[in-house]
């Protein structure tokens, strides 16, 4: 009887999201709840942090809290676009209004509200991660 050998098949990595919120409780959380799905998370304190390190090109998904000092998430969504850097991203705001909505679907960026219910803002990252999946 012949011996049958398998190949086994390069495992793939799992899609990197880069997560920025200055409150800590909130990126804690995301970061633990995302990796139980599967993700690779970098979490980051500030925008200036998340721009800071530089292998910004690296993550597959950009998770960005609107309010945050210094910089919004708009204005660090908009720098990296005019830095050239299209990573997708999803915008968490706590309280969404027409104007921030407005601006981020120009653009093109999903807007989530805070407190994430359901698996809303996993299955808008599923999709920003492989957009050629549906």
């Amino acid at each position: 009887m012949p011996t049958e050998v398998t190949q086994a098949l390069p495992a793939v990595p799992p899609p990197i999201v880069a997560v920025v919120d200055d409150d800590p409780a909130v990126r804690s959380s995301l970061k633990f709840s995302l990796e139980l799905e599967g993700f690779s998370v970098r979490a980051y304190g500030s925008a200036t942090e998340f721009i800071e390190d530089r292998p910004v090109q690296a993550a597959d998904c950009l998770v960005i809290d609107q309010r945050m000092p210094a910089m919004t998430g708009m204005e660090l969504i908009t720098k990296l676009r005019a830095q050239n850097i299209s990573t997708p991203a999803i915008l968490i705001v706590s309280q969404p209004n027409v104007a921030i909505s407005a601006r981020a679907a120009k653009i093109g960026v999903p807007v989530v509200e805070k407190p994430f219910l359901g698996n809303g803002l996993v299955e808008k990252i599923r999709h920003a991660c492989r957009p050629d999946a549906d």
